[in-house]
């Protein structure tokens, strides 16, 4: 089987993270219609995550938030979003970047999503900065008189 330079397992997670990121933006401004509610695991060790020493020495790799009724100042950007929810009756502000998720399920609907955290973009840029680059790279080398093929490892995360 041939190598998969176009690393298509990351751009489909990456797809699908926007769902995740369009859904949860459409509910900041509007709020949760009808029956829908989320279950949204992550890992709390990811980078860009920001809880409470509290809940890290609780939840010391994965945590699963719910999304219902008791939740406010759902914030969501491009590479993150920040929900406000309670913990045995303390009040907690999580920011929770798109990369670290591993799971979203919307049960009144029985549609969900799993992640893998290691194919996620971790700087800010993402999957769009290695494309920009590797369209740049493919530029500069058909300008030049050298070698017409380049290698796209260049412009990948390493493990």
């Amino acid at each position: 089987m041939a190598e998969d330079h176009m690393r298509y397992d990351i751009l489909a997670q990456e797809a699908l993270r926007g769902v995740v990121r369009k859904v949860l933006a459409e509910v900041s401004r509007t709020g949760l219609p009808g029956e829908h509610h989320f279950f949204i695991s992550f890992a709390t060790r990811a980078p860009g995550v920001r809880l409470s020493e509290e809940l890290l020495k609780q939840y010391d790799k994965e945590m699963t938030i719910v999304l219902q009724n008791q939740y406010w100042d759902l914030k969501v950007n491009e590479s993150t979003f920040e929900v406000g929810l309670s913990f045995n009756g303390q009040p907690e502000l999580l920011v929770i970047p798109f990369a670290a998720i591993k799971g979203f399920f919307d049960p009144s609907v029985q549609f969900g999503l799993q992640f893998d955290p290691a194919t996620a973009p971790q700087d800010e840029g993402g999957i769009e900065a290695a494309a920009d680059a590797a369209t740049e790279a493919v530029a500069d080398t058909s300008e030049s008189q050298g070698e017409k093929v380049i290698s796209l490892d260049a412009f990948r995360k390493k493990p």
